[in-house]
């Protein structure tokens, strides 16, 4: 019999869930073809955590919940690491929020976390696929013409690139050709069709699947 693995997502932003638990859910179904026995991975479940808290009060908010409502076993826990390096991010955010989660109760918190940082914003993982996105806003333009020739870890600000590259695309059409697009438009369609392989070429991303391997590990999935 296949064993059960339930995993919750917690994240920051409001607008990238879609391309990001699409992902997610892509990412663990690939991985777990490599454990040592059979599993079912649920349905990922979003944790929404309340207004006001810290970083580390969020995620010990999300895994009592998660572990409580619906036996949470693998908390997934987003956060960009903006301009830094990714190890400036664990040090500040992700460190301190595990040494804490380690001195809760084991029947009361899930303890094993999967940290999700996308170097610079999440957006630099849609640029990891620029023919998917070229296709999805609907342009021939080169990379150079939209300005996104560059690799997406080394873009300050990929959100306003990917938008600026939009409004590019459209630059020339005529009015009834031009169709209004917004890039919220583009994240579930991307999370689904993104070629992971090419997610392979961004060191968060490499780091992300690390992070999936390390947590099947301590459930005894993966040798």
């Amino acid at each position: 019999m296949a064993k059960q693995i339930f995993i919750g997502f917690m994240r920051e932003g409001s607008t990238d869930q879609l391309f990001l638990k699409s992902i997610i859910e892509r990412t663990f179904d690939d991985i777990r073809y490599e454990c040592n026995t059979d599993i079912d991975i649920f349905e990922i479940e979003e944790i929404k955590t309340s207004s006001g808290l810290t970083f580390v009060e969020k995620v010990l908010e999300a895994s009592s919940f998660g572990y409580n409502n619906f036996g949470m076993m693998i908390l997934c826990v987003h956060s960009d690491a903006d301009n830094k390096k990714l190890e400036d991010t664990y040090l500040a955010r992700i460190n301190p929020a595990l040494e804490i989660l380690s001195t809760k109760k084991d029947n009361e918190f899930c303890k094993i976390v999967v940290a999700l940082i996308p170097i610079q914003e999440t957006e630099a993982w849609m640029l990891a696929d620029k023919e998917l996105l070229k296709r999805e806003i609907g342009t021939e333009k080169s990379d150079n013409e939209l300005q996104i020739h560059r690799h997406p870890e080394c873009i300050a600000n990929p959100k306003e690139s990917i938008e600026t590259a939009i409004r590019i695309a459209r630059e020339g059409l005529t009015k009834k050709r031009r169709k209004d697009l917004t890039i919220s438009e583009l994240y579930l369609p991307i999370g689904q069709a993104l070629d992971l392989e090419k997610l392979e070429v961004l060191s968060s991303y490499q780091d992300f699947k690390s992070n999936i391997k390390e947590a099947f590990r301590k459930l005894h999935l993966l040798d």
